[in-house]
């Protein structure tokens, strides 16, 4: 049953994945405002869904592990695994948007982040203060998505007009289902997916915090994989980066936030020797790219899935 819960899982996250891009992108449309800004909310928070389930429960079930390696793993995986396989297949044109702001934004998260577990364990102060700054961000992104529709304008660089999937007559009903259907699917594929995973892991006698790094960490990623490579099948690049960005800062200021809440979540040494350098050096490696306009080519795609791999044979040795 397990093997049967990892392929029913996969089948419902690319499904998932490719609706919620559809929903988003035309829901921007209709609202007037760029597919960066619906990306970084609706798209992001949908995806990282997954993560959130997972760190509530293994907080509550005292494997509070496998909450951190799923939030530190996952933002591993989310730049170097889930941007570097579309960009094998297609690309990423990440040139042509600005996605500045964001990423900064992203880095500030990674560095409070990093500097609150050496400062562990997390509590309820440090949730308190990680769910301020992501209402700080998500204040921000709605003046600016504001701003946007009282100017009546798009995103340039990124016109949805132009992107593949947009339909200015699509309904309303069907934006709203394209939509509900993702938001649904994606984090229960991810369960099922994670759930076999999980069982197959622990057959094997890998650690707790093993697990969460691994095997969890890319199983909730694959919300983000799906979407992010139907979004790349679709050329857009502002959906695939925003998508990134938005589910790396959710993880880190929202889940732990929220699980922090809940109870204390110690920082094993090895987070601290390791894995949370390797996830700041992740985020690091995308500035070229965002400040520079440097396309993700398949050349990049291979070196980030290479990356990752090495940082995977790392923790299993």
């Amino acid at each position: 049953m397990d093997w049967i819960y990892v392929g029913l899982g996969l089948i419902i996250l690319l499904l998932g994945g490719d609706v919620l891009v559809k929903g988003a992108v035309n829901l921007s449309l209709r609202l007037g405002i760029p597919a960066l800004i619906v990306s970084l909310t609706i798209v992001a928070f949908g995806t990282s869904a997954p993560e959130l389930l997972i760190a509530v429960q293994a907080v509550t079930e005292g494997a509070p592990g496998i909450a951190m390696g799923n939030v530190v793993g996952s933002n591993t995986a989310n730049i170097l695994l889930v941007l570097g396989v579309p960009a094998i297949m297609t690309g990423l044109h990440s040139s042509e948007c600005n996605t500045r702001k964001t990423y900064l934004y992203m880095i500030l998260a990674s560095l409070i982040f990093v500097g609150a577990c050496f400062a562990g364990p997390l509590t309820w102060v440090h949730g308190i203060g990680f769910l301020a700054v992501l209402g700080f961000i998500l204040f921000d992104q709605a003046r600016e998505a504001n701003a946007y529709r009282k100017a009546g304008a798009n995103c340039a660089p990124c016109d949805l007009e132009e992107v593949e999937g947009a339909d200015d007559n699509m309904p309303g009903w069907q934006i709203g289902l394209f939509l509900v259907l993702g938001l649904i699917g994606l984090p229960l594929g991810a369960e099922l997916l994670v759930e076999g995973a999980v069982d197959i892991a622990r057959d094997f006698g890998i650690s707790e915090t093993v697990i969460g790094l691994t095997l969890v960490a890319v199983g909730t990623s694959l919300p983000e994989l799906a979407t992010v490579v139907m979004a790349a099948l679709r050329r857009q690049a502002d959906v695939a980066l925003g998508n990134v960005i938005g589910s790396n800062m959710f993880n880190l200021l929202a889940i732990i936030g929220i699980a922090a809440l809940i109870g204390d979540i110690p920082v094993d040494q090895q987070f601290l020797r390791l894995d949370l350098w390797v996830m700041l050096g992740a985020s690091l490696l995308l500035a070229p790219f965002v400040f520079l306009r440097w396309n993700i080519t398949r050349v990049w795609g291979v070196l980030f899935c290479v990356l990752y791999v090495g940082y995977i044979c790392a923790i299993l040795s």
